[in-house]
């Protein structure tokens, strides 16, 4: 009789433990051993917290963000500057007071008379009390969404709490504070429960509690011997913190928040034995991790905007605490800091971000600044620290945040900068693969990065997506992330494909999901042309995530971008055989269908919108059906969404020409799209018309090409006109020449990348990516396409130009 085969989990492993370094097999070793070591003295009764060893002799006397002194100068700008954020901090510790909590996207859940530590009220369920890492707390069966418990018990309402305290001087909010600590306590004996099973949840609650100490060291209620509580609490946090780092199981924000914490530890707790080493070994591995998961560009390695704005609270923090406690500062921090905040400028319209990959759902400084409108706080520390104007301009105004971290001498620097916002540009971030175009009432980001670092665990399968909004606010949205486990599909459904604004073959997702943290069979996505214009931005972009199928298929997404009006998008797919195809368009929860024919999409007092218009004819089904998207952690929202589908033969291609729309521009029945005839298939052509002006656009290979009145080598042509044709624009890109109606309009030297000519009876005016090879042809003035070319074209939207 044979042995029997091993099965697929043993199988799993060993490949796992075969992918593993040295290094990697032997920490992971030593945690086990730990845990195991752990489990068996707390069998014992093994007194954790009794063994806290204290320096002898002289020790530095650490600060805070803030001294005691300053705290009353705090309270009272605050008061003046903050009013209303001032009113809601109280309303929300007298609903504490009263064991009702907002957590994430829950509002006032009602946790009883008793607090239930280890409870997730929201589906009932209850994690088991034992060892910490027996719990499987992403096994929702047993657990619940244990995000909604790990919130409540990283007690940032204390520090809500403490806050009501200093600002009403009512010892109630403080005597409140210490009751939930002692029962905190006796529910969570070390190293039993939930709340020791992730390093990262230790290191927020023990941020938490520094913050809470420093605001209430003078309160009446502190109870005896609570200093010494502290201490030794503080002590076994940073104990379980570096003997369970995140260093192989979540080397991101998870051991970039550890990290964090142990400095903490090491900067204000001097009296520890182990102060010193933590506060080494703390700093070192922020300035590790600084350099491991920012990207080039500034963007967080996690390709999530979120997840980028987490992080670089973090380093904000420990950043602001190294200063005042003269902790040299390598410039190569400052630069990755100034670069993330960079991003942040360039990401933000109208006091909102665009969104990208998963939403935590929590923040550093208060759990409640977690709305996309709150994303650009970390702008106005930063332009503090900086002395920037921009991010001053960027973050709209000053942050409670930034009054705590750089106290009043902070604010009066923030006051003395200059708000100088730089000019909106269009911008590529190439090694984050955002592509930012900038219209003038409007702004298009594309999404043409790597799925997230390692297995992709908080990057959505949205390779090629966009998000585009106005002055106003989103237009197309990114659909967040709901939750992170639950008793449906829902995690996967939100980070899905579908659930984004780009192209789903075969019903798959880009990549395979095999977890609710991991994903593969990764795509790789790829920006192939890029170029801002002063007129117009121009993208090609690409990905493979359908190669694996069993006829591979290539995405590729074209956008141009005229700025003073719309975004055309040409969807190609490259591919043999018949495939399913499905485009996805996914509006803002505001925003609903404004006629049967399913073009305009309009909020409810008609004031702003989109029109997303396509080629009549197009043989695709269309219909408009309702969606949903989550605007924070745990809250759902219904959403319009727009698909279009089809089974056809690849290679095949779908346009779909999207203009942003104000209340004055409103006038759906002068809009058409039409396609242009050509007379090669390597040559496409789309003429978009409506009452003001006449737009053509051609995509073509690289090779001299003959259509309609044209002759070029361009990849990429495009001319407009208005009525009375005063006002006209040729663009071309990747090209030498360009001919109308058999004149030569211009030539250049060699091939250059982008070439634009606006004829107005102000004359030519050139702009080119290199002026000196450009030749523009003197014979311009009434130049037009022959008439007969377009007259006889049928307009596809239903009627005959």
């Amino acid at each position: 009789m044979g042995l029997a085969m091993p099965d697929k989990t043993i199988r799993d492993r060993w490949q796992r433990l075969q992918g593993m370094s040295r290094q990697e097999i032997l920490s992971r070793s030593k945690l086990e051993l730990a845990k195991r070591t752990d489990e068996l003295l707390s069998r014992v009764g093994y007194d954790f917290s009794g063994h806290v060893g204290v320096r002898e002799g002289q020790v530095r006397a650490p600060r805070f963000f803030f001294a005691q002194e300053e705290i009353p100068s705090v309270i009272s700008t605050l008061t003046a500057r903050l009013p209303q954020e001032v009113e809601q901090i109280v309303v929300r510790a007298n609903r504490i007071c009263k064991h009702r909590f907002d957590l994430l996207g829950f509002d006032n859940l009602d946790s009883g008379t008793q607090i239930d530590w280890h409870l997730d009220p929201i589906h009932k369920k209850r994690t088991p009390r034992a060892i910490f890492y027996k719990i499987p707390f992403l096994d929702f069966d047993q657990c619940g969404d244990v995000k909604i418990p790990w919130e409540l018990n990283r007690h940032q309402h204390f520090v809500t709490l403490a806050k009501a305290y200093q600002i009403t001087g009512d010892e109630k909010f403080a005597a409140e504070i210490f009751a939930q600590w002692k029962h905190w306590h006796l529910e969570n004996p070390y190293p039993i429960g939930l709340n020791w099973a992730s390093s990262l949840e230790v290191a927020f609650r023990s941020l938490s509690w520094f913050w809470t100490y420093h605001l209430t060291a003078q309160s009446k209620s502190k109870p005896e011997g609570f200093e010494d509580e502290f201490l030794r609490a503080q002590a076994l946090q940073g104990r379980h913190i570096e003997r369970y780092l995140s260093t192989y199981f979540s080397p991101n924000t998870h051991l970039l928040g550890e990290a964090v914490a142990l400095f903490f530890f090491g900067t204000l707790l001097p009296t520890l034995k182990d102060a010193e080493r933590w506060r080494t070994m703390g700093w070192q591995m922020v300035l590790q991790e600084a350099t491991n998961q920012v990207r080039a560009d500034g963007m967080h390695f996690e390709q999530s905007t979120y997840y980028h704005v987490y992080a670089l609270d973090f380093l904000l923090h420990a950043t602001v605490l190294a200063s005042v406690n003269d902790v040299l500062i390598p410039p190569e921090l400052e630069k990755t800091i100034q670069k993330m905040l960079d991003v942040l400028a360039l990401l933000e319209q109208t006091g909102n971000m665009p969104r990208f990959g998963d939403d935590d759902g929590g923040r550093v400084f208060d759990g409640r600044r977690n709305r996309p409108e709150h994303l650009l706080d970390p702008l106005a520390t930063g332009a503090v620290l900086f002395g920037r104007g921009d991010f001053k301009a960027r973050a709209g105004g000053l942050r409670e945040e930034t009054v705590w971290l750089l106290g009043t001498q902070g604010v009066a620097e923030f006051d003395r900068l200059e708000s100088n916002a730089a000019d909106r540009k269009s911008v590529a971030l190439s090694s984050s693969g955002l592509h930012i175009m900038e219209a003038v009432n409007a702004r298009l980001v594309i999404d043409a990065g790597p799925h997230g670092s390692g297995s992709g665990g908080h990057g959505h399968a949205d390779a090629l997506s966009f998000s585009l909004r106005d002055e106003q606010g989103p237009l197309l949205i990114d659909p967040g992330t709901l939750e992170y486990v639950g008793p449906g599909k829902d995690r996967n459904q939100y980070r899905g494909t579908a659930a984004h604004n780009t192209v789903v073959v075969d019903d798959k997702d880009q990549a395979d999901a095999t977890g609710p943290f991991s994903w593969s069979s990764l795509p790789f996505a790829k920006a192939e042309n890029w170029m801002g214009g002063e007129n117009f931005d121009f993208f090609v972009g690409s990905h493979d995530g359908y190669r694996r199928l069993e006829n591979p298929v290539v995405h590729r997404r074209y956008v141009f971008g005229l700025k003073s009006e719309f975004f055309l998008v040409r969807d190609v797919l490259e591919g043999e055989g018949k495939h399913r195809a499905d485009v996805f368009f996914h509006f803002a929860s505001e925003l609903r269908p404004a006629d049967k024919r399913s073009e305009s999409f309009l909020d409810a007092r008609r004031e702003r919108g989109i029109l997303a218009l396509t080629v009549r004819g197009h043989g695709w089904a269309q219909d408009v059906r309702q969606g949903s998207w989550s605007p924070v952690y745990g809250k759902a929202e219904r959403a319009t969404v727009l698909h279009f589908g089809a089974r056809t033969t690849f290679p095949t291609e779908f346009v779909t020409l999207l203009v942003p729309v104000v209340r004055a521009r409103i006038n759906i029945g002068e809009l058409t799209v039409t396609p242009e005839a050509s007379t090669k298939s390597s040559v496409r052509g789309y003429r978009y018309t409506n009452s003001q002006r006449e737009h053509y656009a051609y995509f073509a290979v690289r090779q001299p090409w003959s259509a309609g009145s044209w002759t070029t080598d361009a990849e990429f042509l495009y001319w407009g006109t208005n009525a009375q044709e005063s006002d006209r624009l040729l663009i071309f890109c990747n090209g030498s020449y360009v001919e109308m109606n058999g004149k030569r309009m211009v030539s250049c030297t060699k091939s250059i990348a982008r070439c634009e000519l606006r004829m107005s009876e102000d004359g030519v005016k050139l702009s080119s990516s290199d002026n000196d090879a450009v030749k523009v042809e003197q014979s311009l003035s009434g130049t037009s396409p022959r008439e007969a070319d377009s007259a006889s074209v049928p307009d596809l939207q239903g009627k005959t130009k």
